[in-house]
């Protein structure tokens, strides 16, 4: 009977030595999602962006040769006319008398009186000033070409950025619609704006279609361009309140990412020259869920989207 107390004694005291016992807890790993990206060198190139606006340096203005009536306008305006082209055409009073009796006079001679006005460059014809039957005199206005080949964008170029533009100089010039025309620098004005300090430049261009006086366009001058460089996206490289250190965060493994101090060059379009430490080709940065992240933090890599 004692025996039989006993027993049950030890059974009831393992009994609550095993209810008392807390369960060991599973160990929670939180994984920050993450986009990452692999390094690799390239060309970076540092422009400075300026607007420029499309003009017409020089105008050709047509002028009467002659007193008379305008008998023909052959133009419009807006129109491109070649050179050479005939515009006007105008009849002098006196001829239409004169003409009349020495056809009557001579019926195998014939005598019009009419002057034939033509462009004597090409152009876009800007201002027409008179119309058919208008009376004009010798010397008179009659017209305004722009000559195309006086076409371009005018740059007012910072006088501290001039050692980046030289005759003949390849840039960018970009339009309001998107397109993108390779520019040459043809001028260079051997003057300064007082106030701004500024110099003037005409960029040329080649385009396929006309391009419309007093456009604002904006130009891309190169002022580094470096070939096989490591750079990152801006959004990779992080930094503190006072923008005075920098870092990265670098995979180590399928899920696990450490902070890399890093030495920043030229930062342009986006993109964040490294000049130190000396990344290998290959190696995985994070660009999106880095921020805020700690040392040797684990992630998980997400799709990018």
């Amino acid at each position: 009977m004692t025996f039989l107390f006993l027993l049950a004694g030890h059974a009831g005291c393992k009994s609550r030595s095993n209810q008392e016992q807390p369960a060991t807890a599973q160990e929670i790993v939180i994984e920050t999602p993450v986009t990452v990206i692999s390094v690799a060198p390239g060309p970076l190139i540092e422009y400075a962006e300026l607007n420029a606006t499309s003009a017409f340096l020089q105008n050709n203005i047509v002028k009467a040769s002659a007193n008379g009536y305008i008998k023909s306008v052959e133009v419009s305006p807006g129109q491109y006319v070649a050179s050479g082209k005939t515009i006007f055409s105008i009849q002098t009073k006196e001829s239409t008398n004169i003409g009349t009796i020495i056809n009557n006079l001579d019926s195998s001679y014939k005598f019009s009186g009419i002057t034939n006005i033509k462009a004597s460059q090409s152009g876009y014809i800007t201002q027409l000033n008179h119309q058919v039957g208008d009376y004009v005199q010798d010397g008179e206005q009659l017209a305004a070409i722009s000559t195309s080949n006086s076409f371009g964008f005018l740059l007012n170029v910072p006088y501290e950025l001039k050692r980046f533009v030289t005759i003949n100089k390849t840039v960018e010039v970009d339009l309001p619609d998107g397109t993108q025309l390779k520019g040459t620098v043809a001028l260079i004005m051997p003057a300064v704006d007082s106030v701004s300090q500024t110099q003037r430049m005409l960029i040329r261009v080649n385009s396929s279609t006309a391009i419309p006086e007093n456009l604002i366009a904006t130009v891309k001058i190169i002022k580094t361009q470096k070939e096989n460089v490591i750079s990152l996206p801006k959004e990779a490289v992080l930094s503190d309140e006072s923008q005075t250190n920098f870092w990265v965060m670098k995979m180590i493994d399928s899920v696990t990412a450490i902070k890399i101090p890093v030495s920043r060059g030229i930062e342009t379009g986006g993109k964040v020259e490294i000049l130190q430490p000396l990344f290998s080709t290959g190696d995985r940065v994070l660009i999106s869920g880095n921020y805020g992240l700690a040392d040797t933090a684990k992630v998980k890599i997400m799709k990018p989207e």
